[in-house]
């Protein structure tokens, strides 16, 4: 294990520190609920941005390995802000569909009817809203790697490339088939079982769990490159 190894773990320790520290975790739910776009921006950039360096690590044995670093950091940043307005878009439509008649409804007030209506809830955000999600990640990624991580590059990379780069037969097939039924479905549920202000946390640190998927998934695709 490398110095830059332990900086990294001792960063992971930090945050969570922070969501135990009561001060600290009271500041961060007392901000969430003044300033809820601000919030998802930092917490979703800064965890997202941290899966993304780890999921370098893994690959290049390299956190710094990939260009662009700042981009990406913003990117993930307003995405962290669509999140706050898409959770709440679905928290409350699954619930009016089954006030409404539209969704079985279960008793009212019981454990069993919270599990119920937070699987409903992942289950409907990632049917629709997820491979939307990320498809746009994907175009961003290729968007600064085609621009090697210059805005002017960026600016000059035309949208048939970065299409064209991506594997869609990857994409379907396991980010899209595999990882949201598998994965994804499952860990929103508990998500939405988390009180509001946290649900946005849990999302940024899913968020390294996706990095460390989208790396799995280049591993696979690499793999079959050489071995053709």
């Amino acid at each position: 294990m490398k110095k830059i190894d332990v900086v990294f773990i001792l960063i992971f320790l930090g945050i969570i520190a922070l969501l135990i520290i009561p001060e600290t975790r009271s500041f961060i739910e007392i901000s969430s609920n003044n300033y809820p776009y601000l919030l998802g921006f930092i917490k979703t950039s800064i965890l997202a941005t941290y899966g993304e360096l780890l999921a370098s690590r893994i690959i290049s044995g390299n956190y710094f390995s990939k260009k662009g670093l700042i981009y990406r950091f913003i990117v993930w940043g307003f995405l962290g802000m669509s999140f706050v307005l898409v959770f709440k878009i679905f928290d409350q439509g699954v619930k009016q569909a089954v006030i409404s008649g539209l969704l079985p409804a279960l008793s009212s007030g019981t454990l069993i009817e919270k599990i119920y209506l937070a699987f409903l809830t992942s289950l409907f955000l990632n049917l629709i809203f997820a491979p939307t999600f990320m498809i746009l990640h994907r175009v961003t990624d290729n968007y600064i790697d085609l621009g090697e991580g210059k805005l002017k590059g960026i600016f000059r990379v035309k949208g048939t490339e970065v299409i064209n780069k991506i594997d869609w037969n990857n994409f379907f097939g396991f980010i899209v088939l595999k990882t949201i039924p598998l994965f994804w479905i499952p860990a929103h549920t508990i998500t939405f079982l988390l009180p509001e202000n946290y649900r946005i946390l849990s999302a940024g640190f899913l968020s390294i769990a996706l990095g460390l998927i989208l790396t799995i998934s280049k591993m696979k695709v690499r793999g079959k490159v050489e071995k053709l």
